[in-house]
């Protein structure tokens, strides 16, 4: 019979080597975010195909800060879903034993602090989420609800920044366009007589521009034009508008000469910009739903 005595005689490892050791880790896992961001900020901003990739995952995880887009991307540019472990145990799931070595790193805001000139800071910590593949879960697609066109529209529309009013083609201030923002006037022209996905596409870079222009007095139209542009695709993306004319050969010239702070700073604003027109569309989108859930009970 085998002597397992002298195994049972371990050593705890004492609580402050613990601690030590996750703090260490944590500083660790928090600097690989700032070195994978500001590597991924260089390369989004220097390859027209690199940035249309991030617009993707940025309209795909549109609740992520754009920092954090970055750095998913830079780990794992296929994700799909992700969560930590409590996330994933509340959906009856765990991440597999040879992926729980693999976390995919994310930042997320921790204590606030007061800097040397009395302005108050934010301390980040390193986060460890998993995607959907790195999990015993296969994601169950149920089939698409495509959203009516009506609706979609109804919801872009929704509590706008300022006033949209339709306009007959030959009294558009530019009648080449479909939407126009008139700072001036805070009011949105809108050509009449397209159909859903013109309107979509030609107000949505409109809204974006008269978002960012709320409370800006140093608003002007020509530089934020870029940034209404790719906003708009994160919503057409989201929403499932085409977006086969939409072209970033250009954007690594929008970047030239910016560090990769100031990278992350521009898309920041197109992220937020964005987000708060897709918050309110979901408003309205949810009510549609629960709505429509009530009229079939019925």
């Amino acid at each position: 019979m085998q002597d397992y005595d002298a195994m049972l005689n371990v050593s705890a490892m004492p609580q402050d080597e613990r601690t030590a050791a996750f703090v260490a880790e944590s500083r660790e896992n928090r600097m690989r975010c700032y070195e994978m961001a500001d590597q991924m900020a260089e390369a989004v901003a220097a390859d027209g195909g690199m940035f249309r990739s991030y617009l993707d995952m940025q309209s795909r995880f549109d609740r992520y800060t754009a920092n954090n887009v970055l750095l998913v991307m830079a780990q794992k540019p296929d994700a799909q879903k992700l969560g930590d472990y409590g996330y994933w145990r509340s959906l009856g799931a765990y991440v597999q034993r040879n992926e729980r070595r693999n976390p995919i790193l994310i930042l997320e805001p921790g204590k606030e602090y007061e800097r040397e000139d009395g302005s108050i800071g934010t301390y980040y910590n390193a986060k460890k989420v998993y995607d959907i593949t790195q999990t015993n879960m296969r994601e169950q697609k149920a089939p698409e609800q495509q959203v009516e066109e009506r609706m979609l529209i109804r919801a872009l529309v929704s509590s706008p920044p300022v006033a949209i009013e339709s306009t007959a083609p030959e009294n558009m201030p530019v009648q080449d366009q479909g939407a126009l923002f008139m700072p001036e006037e805070g009011k949105i022209y809108v050509r009449t007589g397209m159909d859903a996905p013109e309107i979509f596409q030609s107000l949505a870079p409109e809204l974006m521009l008269a978002q960012m222009a709320r409370g800006n007095p140093e608003f002007d139209r020509e530089g934020y034009q870029f940034h209404a542009y790719c906003g708009a695709y994160i919503l057409c993306r989201k929403y499932g508008m085409d977006t086969a004319g939409y072209d970033f050969s250009s954007a690594p010239e929008q970047f030239d000469g910016l560090e990769p702070q100031e990278v992350r700073s521009e898309l920041t604003q197109i992220r937020n910009a964005a987000s708060e027109i897709s918050a309110r569309m979901e408003k309205v989108l949810h009510l549609g739903k629960s709505q429509r859930k009530q009229e079939q009970v019925r």
